[in-house]
């Protein structure tokens, strides 16, 4: 059901900015805007990957760096089939994580120095599940997708802003190009924010399957909760397009479901959760062999 969701708010997503071309130029603003659309989406499938990275200052470690971090996110990819992602930690207190790339063969999965800081091995390895089930999933092509797609249909209102649109070319004049640069944006983050909502549940329910373990997820999404309260992230800040990526919305989260929220209640989750482990027989886990931590660094211990 959440894949044909997903599926159904893309095709929404697209027609949607294929509408605004359409509407500011006719036929031909429409081609215009599909040929835009398929230029960034290109950039992105290439590029988003080592932007993010960049943006949050995350390096790459090597098993000899933080070897328990490492060592987790290797038994549960070969756990799950995956190949083996890349690694990499960023210095930032505020616990989170998340992956990134366009497929299981260029993906990578981040930790903040603040994560391992508060979680225990159980708790980390259910985490990295959760990332490498958006892998898995391909979640992180589909997010980046709608979050090229939302970022140009802003571009284009602020096109009919500055250039209005055409009525003999089958534009919708001053008055529909003034309606559509308020409700064009703020119907392209509602999508956007409703896919990343629903992925987010799938990513747990896999996650928790990954690692054997539902109530480790639910205690450490209830840890990360109280954390990115307590503890803000300024590149996070900087950067709230990218908010959707992170296991907890690393920005002044929602309290609940709502249009606006790119992340569910951590209750929800956490409810859900715990349904799945009860009908799972209760929580095991066996993925966490061998996790201790290596020599600490400036901020945290795992590399």
């Amino acid at each position: 059901m959440n894949y044909a969701k997903t599926a159904i708010l893309l095709a929404g997503m697209t027609g949607l900015f294929l509408a605004i071309g359409f509407m500011l130029g006719g036929e031909g603003g429409m081609l215009l805007a599909l040929l835009f659309a398929a230029g960034m989406n290109l950039f992105a499938y290439w590029n988003s990957d080592k932007m993010v990275l960049r943006m949050y200052g995350a390096h790459e470690v090597s098993p000899e760096q933080a070897p328990g971090f490492h060592r987790i996110v290797a038994n549960l990819a070969a756990n799950a089939g995956l190949p083996m992602p890349k690694v990499f930690l960023i210095d930032d207190a505020q616990p989170n994580a998340f992956a990134t790339g366009r497929n299981p063969e260029n993906a990578a999965v981040a930790a903040t120095n603040g994560l391992l800081e508060i979680l225990d091995e159980r708790e980390v390895a259910a985490v990295m599940a959760h990332e490498l089930a958006h892998v898995k999933n391909r979640d992180t092509l589909t997010m980046t997708v709608t979050a090229t797609l939302a970022g140009a249909i802003g571009m284009l209102a602020n096109f009919a802003m500055l250039f209005g649109s055409n009525r003999e070319r089958g534009g919708i004049g001053i008055a529909g190009t003034l309606v559509m640069m308020v409700l064009a944006p703020l119907a392209a983050s509602l999508v956007q924010m409703a896919i990343s909502r629903s992925r987010e549940y799938e990513a747990d329910r896999i996650g928790a399957e990954m690692c054997g373990d539902p109530m480790a997820l639910a205690s450490a999404l209830a840890k990360i909760s109280r954390g990115v309260h307590q503890i803000p992230s300024d590149t996070a800040e900087r950067n709230p397009a990218t908010a959707h990526m992170f296991i907890m919305n690393p920005l002044s989260g929602a309290r609940m479901d709502n249009l606006f929220s790119t992340h569910p209640n951590p209750a929800n989750r956490i409810e859900a959760l715990t349904a799945q482990a009860q009908a799972m027989g209760g929580s095991r886990s066996g993925i966490t062999s061998g996790f201790a931590p290596a020599a600490r660094r400036r901020r945290g211990p795992w590399g």
